[in-house]
């Protein structure tokens, strides 16, 4: 079973250079972050290795955060091949992300 997986500054673009990845952009003192984690965990689980589900915690890694202009938390980027091909603020429903994930493939 695929698992979310934790980037930072050393591992970012190695895990986002290649195929569909959701990144997840959080905090953990984000009440809104925190309620959309097992959201990410069903994609994780329903995708396999088809798609990384992937965070990055904004304040370890203020530099991606900066990257990617983020100006609010959860900010969720699909990325293919390393491009931004969609992105969401605030928690969303599954079958949004799905839907884009889906689209992406």
């Amino acid at each position: 079973m695929a698992e979310v997986m934790h980037l930072n500054t050393d591992n970012f673009k190695k895990e986002t250079s290649e195929g569909v990845v959701l990144v997840d952009f959080w905090a953990p003192w984000c009440g809104p972050c925190r309620a959309i984690a097992p959201t990410l965990e069903k994609l994780a689980s329903e995708f396999g290795d088809s798609v990384k589900i992937t965070k990055v915690n904004t304040d370890d890694y203020p530099e991606l955060a900066q990257e990617f202009e983020v100006m609010g938390i959860p900010a969720l980027f699909v990325l293919k091949n390393g491009e931004i091909v969609d992105r969401f603020t605030g928690v969303q429903p599954i079958g949004v992300l799905q839907n884009s994930l889906k689209n992406n493939l």
